[in-house]
């Protein structure tokens, strides 16, 4: 009998929620997903240190002040990785744009339309690319504009059906609707309540934007994330897309069993609810103490790995210049 992961890859596509190389070749994903954590994991690996110091010594030369030249090096390597990853998938890798800009919609877009200028420079086409956002109103009205410039988009940091409706109607791609992370909140604030994994809250919350989309026949791919154990995979099999990590790649593909279709077909009508206002998405996202400290927990955790990546390569131009680090 086939393993519980070739199984899924029947009904859901699967993406490796990782930067390690190994793994991705192993699995054989559709795609693969990238953070600001992951790409710190694999800077901090050793395994890439060449590649690394070639990108600090290429940016040293730039007429431009430590800080931009950081800047610039950070940019370089999460597209120099995602370069690498590509040679090993079919289809695309998404590439996160800084979390502090999380509440900037031009700087979010500045920073976009550099990454994928910085991969078409390379070879690699935009339509090998996935533009990560994070799911604020400011970051939705960013990948309204990208969209519409042909560079799709995948809004992460979702915890609520009002962020994934206005992904929705602002034309996204695709978005990310946490899992793990929604349990790890009702854990916490309710520890004395035990859920199976069909009933977890975040394996329901994604079903239950899954069921909006299709209901209402908007395109934008669905795709969970931020899974805790196998179980809340296969509650949410027949998803569009499912991004796993490596530990339970490796656990799906080590199981057997029957995977049965968990997200049935919806039948879908015309009609859609009027667009949704700035307004009315603070105020509903307001409402949702869940969804508003998550979303505020992992931009912030987003931005300390940023940073911490930021501190590696700024390490690396003063080795190579110790005068440099006068700038700072």
């Amino acid at each position: 009998m086939p393993s519980l992961l070739n199984q899924l890859k029947t009904l859901s596509s699967v993406v490796a929620d990782t930067g390690d190389l190994d793994v991705i070749r192993r699995f054989v994903p559709q795609d693969a997903t990238t953070n600001p954590s992951l790409i710190l994991k694999a800077a901090q690996s050793g395994q890439y240190d060449s590649l690394l110091d070639k990108i600090t010594a290429d940016c040293e030369r730039l007429d431009a002040s430590l800080d931009e030249r950081v800047d610039d090096a950070c940019d370089r390597w999460v597209v120099a990785m995602g370069g690498l990853i590509l040679q090993h998938v079919n289809g695309r890798v998404s590439t996160e744009v800084n979390a502090r800009l999380s509440f900037d919609t031009e700087a979010s877009l500045s920073k976009a339309r550099k990454l994928v200028a910085l991969y078409e420079a390379s070879g690699i086409s935009r339509d090998r690319i996935l533009i990560k956002l994070a799911a604020t109103w400011e970051g939705i009205r960013a990948a309204q504009v990208l969209e519409q410039e042909g560079i799709q988009c995948n809004l992460t940091l979702i915890f609520s059906l009002t962020q994934a409706r206005a992904c929705a109607e602002a034309g996204a791609y695709l978005i990310s609707p946490f899992v793990g992370r929604i349990l790890d909140w009702y854990r916490k604030n309710t520890p004395d309540v035990i859920y199976p994994p069909a009933k977890e809250p975040g394996v329901v919350r994604v079903a239950e934007i899954y069921r909006y989309l299709r209901l209402h026949k908007y395109p934008t791919v669905v795709m969970g994330a931020s899974f805790r154990n196998s179980g809340e995979i296969l509650a949410l099999a027949g998803c569009d897309r499912l991004t796993i990590s490596p530990s339970l790649l490796e656990e799906l593909e080590g199981k057997d069993g029957v995977v049965v279709r968990a997200m049935a077909q919806i039948e879908s009508r015309e009609d859609r609810p009027s667009r949704i206002t700035e307004a009315a998405f603070r105020w509903e996202l307001n409402e949702d103490a869940m969804a508003t400290e998550k979303l505020a927990e992992g931009i912030r955790g987003f931005e300390a790995d940023q940073r911490k990546l930021e501190a590696l390569v700024r390490s690396k131009f003063e080795r190579i210049d110790p005068s440099v680090s006068r700038e700072r």
